[in-house]
C-alpha cells in the first residue's frame, strides 16, 4: 500500500486481520489441528466486529470493485488442506441454510468450504489493495463491506459453531 495515512484505524485494522486469516488458512497444511482451531476462532469474531465497524465515507460506489484473482486450483487446494486437517469434524448440520425451510433432512455442511469461501473473499480483497493508491483500497473496503453484508458474514457466523464444537467438544484436540 502507498500512503495509508488516510484510512481510519479499524481500516487497517481489518486489512491485517483478513491479511492475517489468509496467511492461516495457506499454512493449514502444516498446522496442528488444535493450534488451527484457535487460531480460527481468534480471528473470525474479530474479522466480524473489524467488518461491521467499517466506516467508508468517501468511497466512489461505481468504483467500488474487488478483483478476482484467486483461482480454482488454489482454492481447492486450502479447502482440501483444512478438511484433511479436521478430519471428519469437518462436516456438520447446517441449520442455517436457506433450503432448510422446505427440507426435511438435514444439510450437512464443511468447515473447510466455509472457510474456504471467506478466504477467498479476503484474499481477493487484499491482492486488490496490494500497491494500491488509497482511492482503489478505500472503495475496495467499501466493496467487501458490501459483500461482507450481503454474503459472508452469515458464512463467518455459521462456521464458528462448529468450530467451537471441535475446540471445547472434540475428543481430538
Amino acid at each position: 500500500m502507498n500512503n495509508t495515512s488516510s484510512l481510519s484505524p479499524n481500516s487497517l485494522s481489518f486489512i491485517a486481520l483478513c491479511n492475517e486469516f489468509c496467511q492461516a488458512l495457506e499454512r493449514a497444511r502444516e498446522a496442528d489441528r488444535e493450534t488451527f482451531v484457535c487460531t480460527m476462532l481468534r480471528l473470525l469474531p474479530r474479522i466480524y466486529i473489524s467488518a461491521t465497524d467499517l466506516r467508508i465515507d468517501d468511497a466512489d460506489e461505481e468504483s467500488a470493485y474487488i478483483e478476482s484473482v484467486l483461482d480454482e486450483d488454489y482454492y481447492e487446494a486450502i479447502r482440501r488442506n483444512v478438511e484433511f486437517l479436521l478430519g471428519p469434524d469437518d462436516t456438520y448440520l447446517e441449520v442455517f441454510e436457506e433450503d432448510m425451510k422446505y427440507s426435511d433432512t438435514p444439510i450437512a455442511a464443511s468447515v473447510s468450504e466455509q472457510l474456504a469461501d471467506i478466504m477467498q473473499v479476503c484474499y481477493n480483497f487484499v491482492e486488490t489493495i496490494k500497491d494500491a493508491p488509497d482511492e482503489v483500497i478505500v472503495n475496495a473496503l467499501y466493496a467487501v463491506k458490501e459483500d461482507f453484508q450481503t454474503y459472508w458474514s452469515s458464512k463467518l457466523c455459521n462456521v464458528l459453531r462448529p468450530l467451537n464444537q471441535i475446540r471445547y467438544n472434540s475428543t481430538e484436540i
